[in-house]
Order: C-alpha cells, then structure tokens, then sequence
C-alpha cells in the first residue's frame, strides 16, 4: 500500500510485521520525485519480497529548483539544519509512525540522492545501519557549486578517516554525469581505501558484465560491495522504463540492497541518540 503525502511517500507492503519491519528510506535524483523513482527503481517489488517499509522523501522545488538534494553545499552538510536534518527527521518520524525496527533503518539513493545518502550515513550512524549509493559521491565530495562540479567530473578526493558505515554501491563505468571513480571513493569513504577485498567478475542473464568487489572486516564479515557495471550510463541497474534515469538490464539493484541491508544492523556504539528521539 502506498500513501503519498506533501513531502513523502510511503510503502507499506502486506509482507511487513506490524512491528519491527526494516525500513529503507530512498532518495531520488534531481529532477525526479518520489512517484518516478519508485517506477523506475521497482524498490516496492523489492520491498514486498524482503518485508521493507520504504519511505520516499520529496526534494520541493521550492528548496531545488531542479529537485536536487543539496550535497554540495555546506548548509545541508550538518546534522542540525538543511536537508539532512530534515530527512532524518522524517525517517525518525515514520519509523516511530510504523514501529519499525530502529536498528534496521537504512538509507539509499541515486545521484545527488546517493550523495545525500552517503552524507546521511556520515551524519547520522546513529539513526542509519547502512547506506546504498548508485551513481552518487560521496559525503562532502564538493562543498560549493565549484568543487561539486568538479567532483560530478572526478577529482580527486583528499583522503579522510573512515566512517565505518557499511555501504553498497553501484556505478556504471560509462556514466557521463557523474565520473565512474566516485564509486570507489564512496568504498574508500566509508572503510578505507586499505580495506581487503574480494573481487569476481560475471556476466548476467541479460548480457551485462559487472564486477563485484565485497569489502571484509575480520570478525564482522561483508561490509562493503561495490559493483561497477560495464557499459552502463548513469541510470539505476535493474529498473524499469516505466521511470526515468532507469536501466532494465541487471543485476537488480534494489533487491541486492535490500539483501545486503538485511546483514547489517545499527553499531551501539554509534550512540542511542535515535532511540532516545522515539
């Protein structure tokens, strides 16, 4: 069932618990809304089989005038104002609304709503258990309309102390819009650029090539993947044309998120200040 509100949509599948589901919170591109990025992800198929809440934050035009998340700009890179604050939120605000699981709450997104993705899971460790990226940067790769171009194009990003967020990524290594190295940059963000890894190559069903790398942490199993696609632009893999910036060819993307959201749970470490918020 789908409910659509002034800033949000929000799917709640007939296979979810009363109590306790696992939400996902999936953030849209720029020039999408949650409508076209529900269509064009089919993360509602996804989320029926796996049990997910999904809840679809709205970007106004009246704060983008193109939609965009604003993860370049240093007003919407904190916890207690712009953009983050205000989808965190709304997530915390839904997950108490629908008595989800709060160690199970992750956050996903595509392009700039994959760089607002990453920057939440920066912001926020104590609300989200892991974060998906497709086709996005990282947390903080621009913090003015200049270094955010010139990141969407691939600069080099300066090396940062790594968050341990675990994070799946997604990215097409002929995409045009934003340069193929932010996936790996997003990896290199969140474990750390020495993290061991194991990489295999497949092709699937459909014809597409993709490599997998899976990130390991001893003692704590897979942290991290990333999947680069080959031949694949700056479109969500697996999806339907039924939206935009959609690619149906594989591997589906939504229900490999959703996969490896379900081997990941909020750290305690990262603090009780969610819960405390219920």
């Amino acid at each position: 069932m789908t409910a659509i509100h002034d800033d949000h949509s929000l799917y709640v599948p007939a296979t979810a618990p009363r109590h306790g589901a696992p939400l996902a919170v999936m953030l849209h591109g720029a020039g999408q809304d949650p409508g076209d990025f529900a269509a064009g992800t089919t993360m509602n198929l996804a989320a029926e089989r796996h049990g997910f809440v999904v809840l679809y934050p709205a970007q106004p035009s009246s704060a983008n005038a193109h939609q965009c998340w604003n993860w370049f700009e240093p007003a919407h890179q904190t916890r207690s104002a712009g953009d983050p604050a205000r989808i965190a939120a709304l997530t915390l605000q839904v997950a108490r609304e629908q008595g989800v699981d709060i160690d199970r709450i992750y956050v996903a997104g595509l392009s700039a709503g994959g760089a607002m993705a990453a920057l939440l899971g920066d912001l926020f460790p104590d609300v989200y258990a892991a974060v998906g990226v497709h086709s996005g940067l990282a947390a903080r790769a621009g913090t003015d309309l200049s270094s955010g171009l010139a990141a969407l194009r691939g600069a080099p990003r300066e090396a940062s102390v790594p968050r341990e967020m675990p994070t799946i990524v997604f990215h097409g290594d002929r995409d045009a819009v934003v340069h193929p190295l932010n996936g790996t940059q997003v990896i290199e963000a969140s474990l750390g650029a020495d993290c061991a890894f194991k990489s295999c190559e497949h092709t699937g069903p459909d014809g597409r090539r993709f490599t997998r790398r899976n990130y390991l942490h001893e003692g704590s199993g897979v942290r991290g993947e990333h999947w680069t696609l080959h031949d694949a632009a700056h479109a969500w893999s697996g999806g339907s044309l039924g939206g935009s910036f959609a690619d149906p060819l594989g591997p589906d993307a939504s229900e490999e998120m959703l996969r490896f959201f379900e081997t990941q749970r909020r750290i305690p470490s990262h603090g009780s200040r969610a819960a405390d918020r219920f």
